[in-house]
Parts: C-alpha cells; structure tokens; sequence
C-alpha cells in the first residue's frame, strides 16, 4: 500500500525502549514492552497523527550483530533483516539509545549503518527521567548525527522536541481529496481488517508473506516467533476495482499451562484484542496434526467477540498425497465390491471440508478453504472468500421480508415450552451490520432457547445467505402497548374537547349557553 504521509522508523540495538517509545508516539499500547531483549522481531506499524499531521510509525527488533558478525539464530537473522528493510522505506529514523547505560559499542555499529543509509536520522536518548540523565545525553553527539533529545518514553519527557523535529523531515502532506457523490465509494471505505489466528507454527505468517509477496513478517520453523500482532497493509486489485486490507499476523496461542513466560502470556493478550478488532478472522488450522483442542479454543473466542470467520486448512501440499492415495485406494475396493461395508473415506476437499465443520460445529457458518502457503495453492480461493463474507457483513435485510421469513419460520416450528406457552412472534428488525444483529419483538423471551436462537438463525442463512458471518438474535418481550399483527399499534389517548364544546355533537355545551345567556 502507498503512503503519501511520511515513514517514521524506530531502530536501536535490544532493550533500550524502542517499543515503549513507539507506543508513546503512536498514542496506545500496541508493542510488547518487557526488559528482556529481543521481544520485538517483526516490524509493527502503526497509523499516528501528531498535531493534525498522519504518518505511519514503525518499531523494529533491536539490532544485535556487529558488522561482519553471523548468527545461527534463524529468528534473529529474520529479524534483522526486518530491520534492514524498515530503515530503506523509512523518511525519517529515530535512533533509540539507553542514557543510563551510556555510550555501547553496538550504537557505534547501528550509527555507522545508518550514516551509509543517507537517511534523517534523529537521535533519542531514552531513560532520561530526571535533569541529570537529560545532561548525559551530550555524550551520544559522538555518534556524528546533529541532533540528539534527550527523552523518556514512560514518564512523557522530551516527545514533543522529538517530534516536531522528525515531522520537519518528512515529505510535504497533502491531504487526500474527498472522491465526488457517487464516485470511489471503494476507495473511500476503511480498509477491511483481517486477523490471522491460529496455534504456534501452522503458517500464519507464511499466508501473509505469500498474499503480500514480500518478507513482510519473519518466518522460522520455531513455535512462537511471532510476538506482536504486527499490521500489515494490504491492496489486491478485482475487476477494476482496488481492495484494501490490513492484515494482522499474531502470536500463536497455546494452552495457558505451557506458556513459558510473561512474553507469551502478553502475546496471546494481543491475540484476543487483535480478534476483537478484526471485522474478519481467519483461523488457520494444520493439516498435517488434524483439529486439536486449542483449535476449538482458539474458535471459541471467535464465537464469544462474534466475528465473521473463514477456517483456513494449511499445508495442504503434505497431505495431498496421502489423499489421493486413498482415493485410488477406495475406487479399487469398489471395484472388487469391498466398499458397501467398508467405513468411508475421505477423497475430495468437499468431503474434508464437511468433516472440518464437524468438528468446528460452533463455526459451522464459516466457509473451509485448503490452501499451501508454500506453493500458493487456492490463495486465490481465500480472497474470494473475504471478499464474499465481507459483502455479506454490509448486507442490510429489508424489514418485511425479514418479518415475512421469520413468521413463516416460527410457524413451522414453535420452541418447546414446559409450561404449554407458545410463542407468538409480533414484529423483527435489523439494528446492526457487523455482526448482523436482529431485534425481535415477541410475547415471551424466556422461550428463546440456545437451540431455538440456532433453529431460527439457519432459517435465515437459508433465506439471506450471511455465509461467515455469526447471527445475532436479540428477543425483547411484548412492551405494554398492544399489537395487532405484525406491527406495534399504538392507541393514543383520545383528545380533551375544546373548553366549551360538546365533543359529541360539535356545538356548545348547555353550560356555555347557560353563561352565554
């Protein structure tokens, strides 16, 4: 995606406090903050507004390596190589150093990197709390860049300098031109946000990756080398029309019990958050180790923040084989009329795609896609996919067909009621888009149970399709004004006559005439 508003990238070698000050600047915690280096891995961006002026903000893994050093980290290779790729995109750099660790010989190394950079480089010298430390700040002028602010990104201490002088060195902004009535509606619309969920290790950075064909998140066969939920912008062109997403990579959640640290614990936090602000949620499943129980968890904090979702089987290139082998297998036992008692097997996608729903019964409203991250095998699939399910979370349902449809669903099946009270449906009406919510009047809410709630929901899917996305059905016992049919119908109280008239025959009152007299 091009950015007309300037890039800010924030580097420095581990634990100075580059993602305390990135949150700092972009104005909410969005990176992992904790005293053990090497937290931050990927690049994490963030759209921030300073004084009326946008820009994107970039945090980036500490730079570890001395010139000329190698690493048989993978991870930390990946990760420095994010950091290359931030600072070549970047306008402005913000060189983060630690003022009460003084002077290191690795911010002589990242200084040299970024003097061969050509890049506006700021210096921020971080920790400083009080007069003292902001003194000792002079000592980092050594680096050879003009400018060097003394800061604190906990205590809110030298932002503003920083800032207005990073801001200075940014290309000039035009703000965007409103598109004309009946024009660019695509381009105007907020760009649709994807969170890409899933346990530690199934391809989800590896999806990413090959959707935006660009090392964009770091990659490595290591359960848990993603950490932040990194933001990554998205555009995909269709029939003329450009579509922008925001992809969200996260941390891969594992049970609570084998978490290892606080790091991890705080990842999974991001994970959950990232969920709840995503309008669509993809849950990448493994095909290799099958649905396991943290799927189903992972799912349920699908259902409990209700959010649209497309169930994602990855590295579907390793069990390709193995199926078509059991197709071949089971033709042959037809053919020697071994099948009619044989159990069945599973031979197309359509036949895995029903037993994924299954076992993900609680997201049986959400399309399977097979895909290979590796090979980019039905990618194409995935998109066509958000693009529907996103289309059908701004579908608006016209009230008397909505009305007509459930009318004719509760005739056909009333909730049972041990009591003996039937339910009598009076009037329903759309109130939300994402997810579709729907208000419904009725005479008793205690009779909406959950399996009547799912009854009458899969009577709309069947009506009004919403495939992905969760159904939202909302009873609201009868109000004390009366009903008639389908529609409220209120009766006013009847008007007071004029003083002096007989509201019965529309003349004068005896009384009137009485005074008249």
């Amino acid at each position: 995606m091009r950015d007309v508003s300037g890039i800010i990238a924030i580097v420095g070698r581990p634990n100075v406090g580059k993602s305390a000050l990135f949150n700092r600047i972009a104005g909410r915690r969005i990176a992992i903050v904790h005293d053990q280096p090497g937290v931050t891995r990927d690049r994490v961006t963030a759209e921030a507004e300073w004084n009326g002026r946008p820009f994107t903000v970039v945090d980036t893994g500490g730079i570890g390596l001395a010139r000329g050093e190698k690493s048989a980290d993978v991870i930390q290779r990946a990760a420095y190589e994010q950091v290359q790729l931030a600072i070549e995109s970047a306008h402005v750099v913000i060189l983060v150093v630690n003022v009460q660790e003084g002077l290191a010989p690795l911010d002589n190394e990242v200084a040299e990197r970024l003097h061969r950079s050509g890049k506006p480089v700021m210096v921020a010298a971080n920790k400083s709390d009080n007069q003292a430390s902001a003194e000792a700040a002079t000592e980092f002028a050594e680096l050879g860049f003009a400018s060097v602010f003394p800061v604190s990104a906990i205590h809110d201490r030298g932002i503003h300098d920083l800032m207005e002088a990073a801001l200075a060195k940014l290309p000039a902004f035009e703000p965007p031109v409103a598109p004309e009535a009946g024009a660019g509606v695509e381009a105007a619309a907020r760009p649709l946000r994807l969170a890409i969920v899933g346990r530690p290790n199934v391809g989800k950075s590896s999806i990413i990756n090959k959707l935006t064909q660009s090392e964009r998140v770091v990659v490595s066969p290591v359960p848990g080398t993603t950490r932040d939920a990194v933001d990554v912008p998205f555009e995909v062109e269709t029939d003329g029309v450009r579509q922008r997403y925001v992809l969200i990579d996260t941390a891969g959640m594992r049970k609570a019990r084998r978490m290892d640290d606080s790091i991890e614990f705080f990842s999974v936090q991001r994970t959950v958050e990232s969920i709840g602000r995503a309008d669509i949620v993809v849950l990448v499943l493994d095909a290799e180790s099958g649905i396991l129980e943290q799927d189903k968890k992972i799912s349920d904090k699908i259902i409990e923040a209700r959010k649209a979702c497309i169930v994602v089987v990855n590295k579907w290139d390793l069990v390709a084989e193995s199926v078509r082998a059991a197709h071949l297998k089971e033709i042959e036992r037809r053919e020697k009329g071994e099948s009619r008692h044989a159990p069945k097997v599973m031979t197309t996608l359509s036949d895995f795609g029903r037993w994924v729903q299954e076992r993900l019964f609680f997201l049986d409203y959400a399309p399977v896609i097979f895909t290979s991250a590796l090979d980019g095998f039905q990618l194409d699939r995935l998109l066509e996919s958000v693009r529907y399910v996103g289309a059908q979370l701004r579908q608006t349902v016209p009230t008397a067909l909505l009305n007509r449809t459930l009318q004719d669903a509760i005739e056909r099946r009333q909730p049972i009621s041990a009591q003996g009270h039937r339910l009598k449906f009076f009037y329903a009406t759309q109130v939300n888009e994402s997810p579709p919510t729907f208000l419904l009047f009725v005479n008793r809410d205690e009779l909406f149970s959950p399996t009547y709630e799912k009854y009458l929901a899969g009577e709309l899917r069947k009506a009004f399709g919403f495939e992905g996305c969760p159904i939202v059905l909302v009873p609201k016992p009868r109000p004390k004004h009366q009903w008639s049919g389908t529609q409220a119908t209120i009766r006013a109280p009847a008007p007071r006559p004029a003083p002096g008239r007989d509201h019965r025959r529309g003349r004068e009152s005896p009384a009137r005439r009485g005074k008249a007299r």
